[in-house]
């Protein structure tokens, strides 16, 4: 064994109480980091001949690299959809690189059971029934990505034609509906073939809505003359958290022969609230689901999940075949579920704060940051310097400059807000206006961080 490696082997728990250390102070202060670093990174130095250990690496690490790093665990990170880490989380995160399981398949490990009881424990929060069977993923592009994988093999056994052997031109185009898909449904379809240029928008409700007019979806259906297709409904949308209305669309089965996958990343976990369940009334008739847990469960980086109802086509699609990895017989490993063969054991963080906090405790996650985006919104909408683009419908607020929203400006203030260090939001455009968004899922904010950030947005804005 080379020297330095059996000298860090020697003294790993120095190493790792150092670690803990350092972590444990980034960990309990993160409102003290600049929210984003917009100085210069250190210029990218040459590979070490020669290591320096473990200890050597931490503390270049904390010299070089730490203070460049985002606050984006803390409490008034407010872009994209991000959730922090609770204690708990980072406890199972830390514990699933100590014991390093391949979720692959068995493998003489109970790991791939603690994974089955996780998803069956988020399957309930999120009231899906036992229909619905599903695995860990990166993130809502590959749990989108799944999704449709499935519903394409879906309408390869519609058609006739088996997809995954004979690919995806066998099929013929293929015609995916939705109103306010994310970005990650289009890359999604660019990378099972089916292309981006296949996606058919659907008129939207009126009056400034992200929903679809489910009426539009219904008559898009109908000039398909009895063609299947698969329709992505979206449960929270990007700008304002607008839900489509499931109950409805599902109800269009009875008529047209679609494919049901809803896009609930972050808007799923309305379920977890009764003032908020009925947002997502009827996710329990999807035929596929996307859920981002590193959103508002506020489990670290990465981690999703995905739901279907068709596991035996997910397997179809997914299943790996060779002697060493076994057929996907019974119950099937994970390996035959997603596009990984190597999987981390994403689901014990998930695990973790399940356990320690139960449902209630992610309830009052949920309702203490949708508490706090109406505060900033009425904050910014009592401002002249900035108005709102959209009702706060849930936890994300979508606003712009009070006059002359030109993208140039509202460029400037997004880095104005940044180089405050006070908090972080990040853009977007609604209904032809540039816009910034703020996005709340962290488990670590309060009332007074909401104010740090209504007080930066005024100041940038003034």
């Amino acid at each position: 064994m080379h020297p330095t490696l059996a000298d860090d082997l020697t003294r790993l728990p120095e190493l790792l109480q150092s670690t803990r250390d350092f972590a444990a102070h980034e960990a309990a202060e993160p409102a003290e980091r600049p929210v984003a670093a917009t100085g210069p990174a250190p210029a990218r130095a040459p590979l070490p001949e020669e290591g320096k250990g473990g200890q050597a690496a931490l503390a270049r690490f904390a010299e070089r690299w730490a203070p460049g790093f985002s606050g984006s665990a803390g409490p008034r990170y407010l872009g994209f959809v991000t959730g922090g880490a609770t204690p708990a989380s980072v406890a199972g995160d830390w514990l699933t690189s100590a014991f390093d399981q391949n979720l692959s398949g068995a493998g003489g490990s109970w790991a791939q059971q603690l994974e089955r009881e996780t998803v069956g424990w988020l399957r309930e929060l999120f009231g899906l029934g036992e229909a619905h069977s599903g695995a860990f993923v990166t993130g809502a592009t590959v749990s989108n990505t799944v999704g449709l994988a499935v519903g394409r093999e879906w309408l390869g056994e519609r058609l006739g034609v088996d997809v995954s052997r004979e690919g995806t031109a066998a099929l013929g185009p293929v015609d995916v509906l939705s109103g306010s898909p994310h970005s990650s449904v289009a890359k999604a379809m660019s990378v099972l073939g089916i292309g981006r240029d296949r996606l058919r928008p659907v008129p939207l409700l009126p009056g400034g809505r992200e929903a679809v007019d489910v009426a539009a979806l219904e008559a898009e259906l109908a000039r398909l003359e009895g063609r299947p297709a698969i329709v992505v409904a979206n449960a929270g949308t990007v700008n304002t958290v607008d839900f489509d209305d499931l109950r409805a669309i599902a109800a269009l089965k009875e008529r047209h022969d679609f494919w049901l996958h809803v896009d609930a990343a972050f808007g799923g976990f309305a379920a977890l609230s009764p003032a908020y369940a009925a947002l997502v009334d009827g996710l329990d008739a999807a035929d596929s689901v996307c859920v981002d847990l590193h959103k508002w469960l506020n489990v670290p980086y990465d981690a999703a999940v995905q739901f279907t109802r068709r596991r035996d086509l997910q397997v179809r699609v997914f299943h790996n075949a060779s002697p060493y990895l076994g057929l996907p017989a019974g119950e099937p490993d994970f390996l035959h579920l997603t596009p990984e063969n190597s999987r981390r054991l994403r689901a014990l963080p998930a695990w973790f704060s399940l356990v320690a906090y139960g449902r209630a405790g992610h309830r009052e996650i949920v309702e203490r940051n949708v508490a706090q985006a109406r505060r900033l919104g009425a904050g910014i909408d009592a401002l002249p310097s900035l108005r709102l683009l959209a009702p706060v419908r849930l936890n994300v607020v979508c606003f712009t400059l009070g006059e002359d929203p030109t993208p140039d400006r509202v460029d400037a203030l997004a880095r104005a807000v940044a180089a405050s260090g006070e908090t972080y939001v990040t853009p977007t455009v609604y209904g032809g206006v540039p816009g910034l968004r703020a996005a709340f899922s962290n488990w670590r904010t309060t009332e007074d961080d909401t104010e740090r950030v209504l007080r930066a947005l005024a100041a940038a804005s003034g």
